[in-house]
């Protein structure tokens, strides 16, 4: 997304709003005069975002580079922890989609007892002899075995927002699948 605007301050921040070292992907958090001081008449809402002098946590999950340009990854909400790990579902995607079968993709977590939840795949494609076995055979290739989709869920199309933003959320429920956080 480029650098910050001036007067801004941008940090990445682990899970205790620690700062991580340059290149480290984890929270961003801002500071400046242009950022909000709190949800109107909801502190506990506020509470939820707003920390130390005047810091707000976006819910983007991104990182910095040594030059100060900032590279938004993924909604902390639609994190998926398995077994521990951290996966953002647009690494997943990206993968995906790069599969000469496969027109997008969507990744959400799905509960799963052995890991706490797992990767479910929405795909909608081009080419209808694209199996489920096939594209788990594709992940498999090029992601860590832990980011690699149990589920792989073949439609028409996705849910989108009026400006074609996928609706991860109405996925989530019509799976009945909550984000962790």
């Amino acid at each position: 997304v480029g650098l910050p605007l001036p007067s801004t301050e941008v940090a990445i921040l682990d899970n205790n709003d620690e700062p991580l070292p340059i290149g480290e992907s984890g929270e961003i958090a801002v500071r400046g005069p242009q950022v909000m001081v709190g949800y109107w008449q909801q502190p506990a809402a506020t509470a939820n975002i707003m920390f130390g002098e005047g810091w707000m946590r976006t819910g983007d999950v991104g990182r910095m580079n040594e030059r100060g340009f900032i590279f938004i990854e993924d909604r902390l909400k639609d994190l998926i922890i398995v077994s521990g790990f951290n996966v953002y579902p647009a690494e997943i995607e990206d993968v995906v989609v790069s599969h000469s079968g496969v027109v997008e993709a969507a990744a959400i977590g799905v509960p799963d007892e052995d890991s706490g939840e797992a990767v479910k795949l929405f795909v909608v494609g081009n080419d209808p002899e694209l199996t489920e076995q096939e594209v788990i055979k594709f992940c498999r290739k090029r992601l860590t075995s832990y980011k690699i989709p149990r589920q792989v869920e073949f439609r028409d199309e996705l849910p989108k927002t009026y400006v074609g933003k996928i609706l991860k959320r109405s996925l989530r429920d019509a799976n009945n699948a909550q984000p962790v956080i």
